[in-house]
């Protein structure tokens, strides 16, 4: 059996000394923070219900509409971690260096939704009723790998996905135009980016193992790539409205996601045989494609932009 054809169990025994490697430098550069030291507190006031406090109402949000939206849509995101947890614990396993990396990743993730929840509830950013049923529904829901028994196509997934979150989690916080929601944001993108990381070198040992196969799943996952909370209610109106806000679109995902990972693999450089070199192809087309969209996207933007500001005016 050639290493290509190697099985997802045997593919996920080859990098385990990988894991290992990643998981200690994952260790030493993970910083010690606490959700509760980025939350103003004393902005905080009762809720209409159990303790007769004041209803919500959007003129308390300090935030415009398409923020908003962003920021309910990253803390919804972050709910479902049970179902993420569920999907890696599956996959790789839990045990050894796999199963230590599994439950760490889990436990740093954990803090996210936590965190950004409190903010939102204190500053009154959201609705927290809409908020609640939208949890709801999506928890119920829960997720699916779009990769189910595919090693490398997943962990290709979480290479992107894990700095798109980051770009949007960065995003977000600077346009909340609030000091400390800009730093707890910045803090969890922080914790995405160290992910990232982790993943992007479990793949890249993956493209030394099997070249033409990591390839193949590099060019499907970024073909059909999609935010893991794509199956929210809604989910296209809102992500538009995020993109027309610039917190994070098409050209954001192609130049600040897909482009940085890809480099760092150095897809372009390597040798690769017939299948390889046939999915690297089809890859480029589909950058092209991707960037043609993202510009007419942008001009559209800016015209509508161009439009709103001259009937203000």
């Amino acid at each position: 059996m050639t290493v290509e054809a190697l099985s997802d169990e045997a593919i996920l025994r080859e990098l385990e000394p990988v894991v290992e490697r990643e998981l200690e430098r994952h260790m030493k550069m993970a910083k010690e923070w606490f959700p509760h030291e980025y939350v103003p507190w004393s902005e905080g006031r009762n809720y209409d219900g159990l303790l007769e406090g004041e209803a919500w109402a959007p003129e308390q949000s300090k935030v415009p509409s398409a923020v908003a939206t962003a920021l309910a849509v990253n803390l919804l995101t972050e709910d479902n971690l049970p179902s993420y947890h569920f999907e890696i614990a599956v996959l790789f396993g839990r045990d050894r260096a796999w199963g230590e990396w599994v439950h760490r990743w889990t436990a740093e993730e954990g803090r996210h939704g936590q965190a950004i929840r409190d903010y939102l509830l204190v500053t009154r950013a959201c609705d927290p009723i809409a908020l609640e049923r939208e949890r709801m529904v999506h928890m119920s829901q829960g997720f699916q790998n779009d990769n189910p028994g595919d090693a490398i196509a997943s962990i290709a997934y979480v290479s992107f996905q894990e700095l798109a979150t980051r770009v949007s989690h960065r995003n977000v916080g600077r346009a909340t135009g609030d000091p400390i929601g800009d730093k707890l944001f910045a803090r969890i993108a922080t914790d995405e980016n160290l992910h990232m990381v982790f993943y992007r070198a479990l793949l890249e040992a993956s493209l030394e193992l099997a070249p033409d196969r990591t390839m193949r799943a590099i060019t499907q996952v970024v073909k059909k790539f999609q935010m893991p909370g794509y199956d929210l209610p809604g989910f296209q109106r809102k992500a538009l409205e995020i993109a027309m806000a610039g917190i994070y679109d098409l050209r954001q995902h192609r130049d600040n996601v897909v482009m940085p990972v890809l480099n760092q693999w150095r897809v372009w450089e390597r040798d690769l045989g017939p299948e390889g070199e046939k999915a690297r192809l089809e890859l480029d087309s589909y950058l092209d494609e991707i960037d043609a969209a993202a510009s007419r996207f942008t001009e559209r933007r800016e015209a509508r932009l161009a439009r709103q500001a001259a009937r203000q005016g």
